[in-house]
């Protein structure tokens, strides 16, 4: 009697096996373009700020659209990019968001923002 039920018990451990594969698993941040926009700019391909701010802040609306959450430092790069664009609100705006968001970051955006005031 054992022989006849090995077929079925091969069967359901390799559908559970490939049922396992073909779930994608949730990621805890939606990260967009975000890695790509800091890549530009640590290589200084700051030449095109408009289209970077624009890119990150359309980013932005999707990951809050789809009810995702934004990774750690989006806020805190979009706020250097807008200090660099000559936007002082803007930037503490985000400086204030990033700081909200993640707390353990205080200590790196306070160091941003004196570093911004001089």
């Amino acid at each position: 009697m054992t022989i006849r039920w090995m077929p079925v018990a091969a069967a359901a451990a390799l559908g559970l096996a490939l049922s396992g594969c073909a779930t994608k698993p949730a990621t805890l941040y939606q990260w967009q373009a975000y890695q790509a926009h800091l890549d530009q700019y640590f290589r200084a391909d700051n030449q095109n700020l408009d289209a970077q701010v624009q890119s990150m802040e359309t980013d932005l609306q999707k990951i809050r659209v789809s009810g995702g959450a934004v990774p750690p430092g989006y806020h805190a790069h979009l706020g250097l990019l807008y200090g660099k664009q000559g936007k002082p609100d803007q930037f503490m705006v985000q400086m204030q968001t990033e700081k909200k968001l993640f707390p353990e970051s205080e200590i790196y955006v306070d160091f941003l923002l004196r570093n911004f005031r001089k």
